[in-house]
């Protein structure tokens, strides 16, 4: 692990940059010394600091992407809070690709993980952060850290630019800044500033260190705000990627193997080319391009190829997946992250309790297709505009892609249609790049169909869980699990970094291994299968299967001692974790689950750690003559502190809804080595009229004051236990395969 020092004030250099106008202001961490993002170039104006200040007002630039999370308000916020500046006054972009803009949430949450109690072994750590000292400088959105690693470095952008302009103020009215205050975006004395007035002076006078505002009196913090993209997306002015119109540009699309890793042996162009508006087909080496003049010629066009595809290196179908999936529980276990008492002594001692589940794949399926633009221009730069999730690794693998360095690329990060994990990779970005290359001067936008976006995605893998327990007295004694998937982490890690973290694999037990339960004897094993299907971060990653798997099993195991199910959870964690108890219990009594059980419905609870927050989620289910619905939803979660109470709200119900969609209806298989499913027809989110009505509520007692745990993935992890319970208690069927549909008939 890296020997990182914990981020602090004085851990940090803070600086100003003119601009026209204004002034910039931004921080970065020193003990790395990444390029300084602030120092302006010959005859242009750097746009990546984090604050800009000038007549129009005040504009932070986000360092994390916007798909839908809120994050561009909250991050906004903090700012805005030590800034001093009113709400209506301040306006989000997204920073350019800037090594400054680190994501730190990563380097916290390693460092703020809990171990619960975890005696037999050491604190461990997911394979993904373990990846971190070599990716700590790329500006990545994921892993709900958002708000954790922005909230000390936002604090401290807004902090030196507030004390800068009062320090402008002090000069010119030539007395201390201490006697001078901030309100409303003016510096106030014997005369009045508009911060306008004093940026570009201000600019060289930022202290190298600043006092945060006391807690006590945040306008913004902790409160509800406007989100600053409420407007826009309400008013269909927003820009998304694939809203990106540039004067002149021509359009494609693609297809690409849909046998992943396979080659493309041949292909007629001359079908596509009788297409009124297409133009080129061009041979992308494992599928094809086509260009046109209206995106809709580029998709028939590429329908109407015939390609010969050369095979890929997995099984044939979904079955035979499974079964090379399966054979990895006769391999050593790749990882045993919590070993706590003597598990197969307890066992042996009989009446044990056993089950296997199954999940399937799932797509990221985002309400905006893969897309990106790009225009390699004349004088040999080249500009991008791609929604993404990782801008320095975007922009120089399109820059790998056309030969330059990655100087001589710009990219823009619009808003983006939904990501959830999916445009970490930059595969749209670079395509659009080398097909530009082929127009040189001529923008290209480029757009997967929704067939090419499902048949083209990096997926969750499928999984198996075998998990053993054993009751006694009407308490768990002891439970064994062991989960057997490909790696995720070690797919797309070698994919994108070009390396595979060695050691244990925690992503793929995470949500298993890591949950506040006091069992006397607790163990959990990982086993890895080299199944070659494409993988990538799914929202929620491991603790999306995991969950499931152990929160099911928990729920069997109550029913076994004859115990109530969330009861049966209270017990298993009050001593462990307070904070993870109290989401129980207040789920308890939101849902009035203690009271008598209305005929004709079913009720299930499931609890998730993850993301350095505890959520409980209690669901209900009615039998109604249409089938099964889905009525209501309590969830209880313990973000520590609680930045925007309104995103926290959506992000769990949002968060929630994503996971019944997978649980009750969501697969990808697989035939002939193609992903059978291609649309929103035949894999299918939840409708509006099947969701369930939801109430949340926001507890802060996890950890102390200053923890900031996730909230745009953890709402995920319980929602398919939730659901495969409350089954269970509707019509006394155990379901163990995902999706439920399968097993039951859900109102359509």
């Amino acid at each position: 692990m890296a020997n990182w020092k914990k981020i602090t004030r004085r851990s940090f250099m803070v600086l100003g940059a003119a601009v026209v106008g204004g002034a910039a202001f931004g921080v970065y961490k020193v003990t790395e010394v990444p390029p300084n993002p602030l120092i302006p170039t010959p005859g242009s104006v750097p746009l990546n600091p984090w604050v800009i200040i000038n007549a129009d007002g005040v504009t932070v630039i986000a360092p994390r992407a916007e798909m839908g999370q809120g994050i561009s308000t909250t991050l906004a916020a903090l700012v805005a809070e030590e800034l001093d500046v009113d709400w209506a006054q301040v306006r989000v972009l997204h920073g350019p690709p800037a090594q400054a803009y680190f994501n730190a949430g990563f380097a916290e949450r390693m460092s703020n993980e809990p171990d619960f109690k975890l005696a037999s072994q050491p604190k461990s750590h997911n394979v993904v952060l373990e990846a971190v000292p070599k990716i700590f400088l790329l500006q990545i959105t994921g892993g709900s850290t958002g708000a954790i690693g922005g909230y000390e470095q936002m604090r401290l952008a807004g902090a030196s630019a507030r004390e800068a302009l009062k320090a402008a103020a002090a000069k010119r009215l030539g007395v201390t800044s201490d006697q001078l205050k901030t309100e409303g975006g003016r510096v106030i004395g014997a005369r009045s500033f508009a911060y306008a007035e004093l940026a570009e002076e201000a600019a060289s006078l930022v202290p190298s260190d600043v006092q945060l505002r006391d807690p006590s009196i945040w306008r913004y913090i902790g409160k509800a705000m406007p989100r600053l993209d409420m407007a826009a997306k309400s008013t269909g002015t927003a820009q998304f990627g694939i809203d990106t119109w540039l004067p002149g540009m021509k359009f494609a699309t693609v297809r690409m193997n849909p046998k992943r890793g396979g080659t493309m042996r041949s292909f007629d162009p001359k079908p596509a080319l009788a297409v009124a508006g297409v133009e080129r087909v061009i041979d992308l080496g494992t599928g094809i391009a086509v260009v046109a003049n209206n995106t809709w010629s580029a998709m028939q066009g590429a329908a109407l190829v015939a390609v010969d595809w050369g095979p890929a290196d997995y099984p044939a179908d979904t079955a035979a997946m499974l079964d090379t999936i399966a054979k990895a529980f006769a391999d050593e276990p790749n990882s045993r992250l919590r070993d706590d008492g003597d598990v197969e002594v307890d066992l042996a001692k009989g009446d044990v309790i056993e089950a296997e589940y199954r999940i399937p794949f799932l797509a990221h399926a985002a309400m905006e297709p893969l897309n990106a633009t790009a225009w390699l221009k004349p004088d040999g730069t080249l500009e991008v505009w791609c929604g993404n999730q990782a801008p320095i690794m975007t922009r120089d693998a399109c820059a790998a892609a056309v030969g330059l360095g990655g100087d001589k690329v710009t990219l823009h990060t619009p808003m983006m249609g939904g990501g959830f994990g999916g445009r970490t990779d930059p595969v749209p970005a670079v395509l659009a790049a080398r097909v530009a290359k082929e127009f040189v001067g001529t923008p290209v936008k480029l757009t997967y169909s929704r067939e090419e976006d499902l048949a083209q995605d990096y997926y969750r893998p499928a999984a198996i869980a075998r998990l053993t327990g054993r009751i006694e007295g009407g308490k768990a004694t002891a439970l064994w699990g062991r989960t057997a998937v490909p790696s995720a982490a070690r797919n797309a890690l070698g994919r994108l970094m070009g390396f595979a973290p060695p050691g244990p694999d925690r992503g793929s037990v995470e949500g298993g291994f890591d949950q506040p339960y006091g069992l006397p004897n607790y163990r959990y094993d990982g086993h890895l299968s080299d199944l070659t299907v494409p993988l990538g971060f799914w929202r929620s990653v491991g603790n999306s299967m995991n969950a499931f798997f152990l929160e099911s099993f928990i729920d069997e195991m109550a029913h076994a001692a004859a115990a109530d199910p969330l009861t049966f959870r209270l017990d298993l964690m009050r001593e462990t974790h307070a904070p993870s108890a109290a989401v129980l219990q207040k789920v308890r009594e939101m849902s009035g689950w203690d009271s008598l059980k209305r005929p004709g419905f079913g009720r299930g609870v499931a609890f998730c750690y993850s993301f350095g927050t505890p959520v409980a989620q209690v669901l209900e289910v009615e039998q109604t003559p249409d089938g099964i619905r889905m009525t209501r939803a309590w969830i209880a979660c313990d973000p520590g502190l609680a930045m925007d109470p309104s995103i926290i709200e959506a992000q769990m119900t949002g968060a929630m809804v994503y996971g019944l969609s997978a649980a009750a209806q969501g697969a990808i298989t697989f035939a002939d080595q193609q992903v059978v499913e291609s649309n929103f027809y035949d894999y299918e989110p939840l409708r509006l009229h099947q969701v369930p009505a939801f109430e949340v509520a926001i507890l802060q007692n996890n950890g102390e004051f200053g923890h900031i745990g996730g909230v745009g993935e953890p709402g995920t992890p319980p929602a398919a236990p939730a659901l495969a319970n409350a089954l269970f208690d509707l019509t006394g069927k155990r379901a163990r395969d995902l999706p439920l549909r399968a097993a039951f008939d859900f109102v359509t």
